[in-house]
């Protein structure tokens, strides 16, 4: 019997208020490490109506103007209309960033401390960690996601042309996908909520988002006629952003990264330096599973991993191919090549993907995965996998 199911995925655009507490968290990261690439950082953000309050921990010798940050980060996204109640250049920003504990830090830094059983640098808090790839598209991601993604993409390049002046920052994009015997078939449904102004016409609304940014993103041959349109399907939305809802940096981790396809350890992305194994480790996991998939070795690979705080080796580590595996080898095989061509000491996951550099901003909005040109996309590792496998 076929197997059937729909599987769905949503994106969020750079508008949806917890994104703007993601870029300007990432903003103040990348000001950081532009001056100082030992800096560490864990900067969260919330902003409501026209509030934006940053608050963590933040250890560095860079000279920063935190306002001039968080303003250009909220112009940068659109928010700069009259009618806007947050506004780039009229927003509240409230500071109550303080240093890194001394007790986290002992843990992190790569010298020796009371208590601690190595002079290594540790991890900087315990958790697990996902990665993931499959060969559903060219990235090597699941189909829903990168769909969802690339509405949201478009639809903010519309916005920003500035050809359609009813658009505004805010949005949503979600993509229902039909799968037959594991293989994605058609899309059942698409759904796009844009935040716009008062005097469009929600007909208007609809047909332009289809004819202009659905049509123009998915394949042709995925949309059917049985495809279903729900454009601002409440039939209004003008209030929007962090007036119409509080934004939270973290809050999107499904959206970072597969949809809800891959698993997610918990940990989120944005405002944290790459000592945080949260973040630099969930890129080190996708880093492995795409060289997994990209190497021919299977057809769909997840790792997971875990780490001790202040601890430098991973406290397990396991690849599940979900029976995709090919040229006659195990997950466990796979697993033990990884290990022998891949280290995940946090040190080395750094210095592995050379993280201590100003390129957070890029990764905010529309997945941290799936980018061309981000380190933890390299395919470089197939090889050696390979010669590893035949030890």
């Amino acid at each position: 019997m076929a197997k059937s199911f729909v599987f769905s995925s949503e994106s969020v655009g750079e508008g949806h208020p917890d994104k703007v507490a993601d870029l300007i968290s990432d903003s103040v990261l990348d000001a950081c490490l532009a001056q100082d690439r030992t800096s560490r950082v864990a900067c969260e953000t919330m902003v409501k109506s026209n509030m934006v309050i940053l608050a963590g921990e933040i250890t560095t010798s860079a000279k920063l103007n935190y306002e001039s940050i968080v303003r250009a980060a909220i112009r940068d996204i659109g928010y700069v209309n009259t009618d806007d109640v947050f506004h780039a250049d009229q927003v509240f920003i409230n500071n109550y960033l303080t240093k890194q504990s001394p007790d986290i830090a002992q843990g992190v830094d790569a010298k020796k401390a009371k208590g601690k059983k190595t002079a290594e640098q540790g991890a900087g808090d315990q958790g697990i960690m996902f990665g993931y790839a499959c060969t559903e598209t060219p990235e090597l991601m699941p189909t829903p996601i990168m769909f969802a993604h690339r509405l949201g993409r478009e639809l903010t390049k519309v916005r920003k042309s500035g050809h359609v002046p009813w658009l505004r920052p805010d949005a949503k994009s979600q993509v229902s996908v039909r799968y037959e015997n594991d293989k994605p078939v058609e899309v059942v449904n698409v759904v796009i909520s844009t935040q716009h102004t008062a005097d469009v016409a929600h007909a208007t609304i609809e047909k332009h988002l289809i004819e202009h940014v659905i049509k123009k993103v998915i394949p042709a041959e995925m949309l059917t006629r049985n495809t279903e349109y729900l454009i601002n399907p409440t039939g209004r939305f003008v209030v929007g952003g962090p007036q119409g809802d509080s934004g939270l940096t973290g809050r999107k981790i499904i959206v970072d990264t597969y949809g809800g396809w891959g698993r997610h350890g918990g940990g989120a992305f944005s405002g944290k330096d790459p000592s945080k194994v949260d973040r630099s480790a969930a890129y080190m996991g996708r880093w492995v599973a795409k060289n997994i998939v990209a190497a021919g070795l299977a057809t769909h690979a997840e790792i997971q991993f875990a780490y001790a705080i202040g601890h430098p080796q991973p406290v397990s580590v396991r690849v599940e191919s979900f029976g995709t595996s090919l040229l006659g080898v195990s997950d466990e095989q796979i697993t033990a090549a990884v290990r022998e061509v891949f280290s995940f000491k946090p040190a080395d996951i750094v210095a592995q993907l050379d993280l201590l550099r100003p390129i957070y901003r890029s990764t905010t909005n529309y997945g941290h995965f799936g980018k061309h040109g981000m380190p933890w996309e390299k395919t470089n590792k197939g090889a050696a996998l390979k010669a590893a496998l035949k030890k």
